[in-house]
């Protein structure tokens, strides 16, 4: 697999080994969720000293209203979060 194909499949296979641990498996709750971040995402997570921020998040993410966090929920928020490291180090480096 090229590069991009096995980060893809990383994107999917992190985000079944949280979805599956309880309810929809094709869905995160919130705990699934609050797990994925601070367990795949530490460094990121180390600067949200803010349970409130935090909390907003997740709610901002759940597009759809159910209180869970689909695939495609899941997605743009990766995306977001890519976008915005992106721009950090592109200006950084200019």
């Amino acid at each position: 697999m090229t590069d991009l194909e096995t980060s893809m499949a990383t994107i999917l296979a992190v985000f079944q080994k949280y979805s599956e641990r309880e309810g929809d498996k094709h869905k995160l709750k919130k705990s699934e969720l609050k797990d994925l971040l601070h367990d795949e995402l530490p460094d990121l997570m180390a600067h949200v000293n803010d349970q409130a921020a935090l909390d907003s998040l997740m709610d901002s993410l759940d597009t759809d209203g159910d209180a869970e966090c689909n695939f495609q929920e899941f997605m743009t928020f990766i995306s977001v979060v890519t976008v915005c490291c992106h721009e950090f180090f592109k200006d950084e480096h200019e």
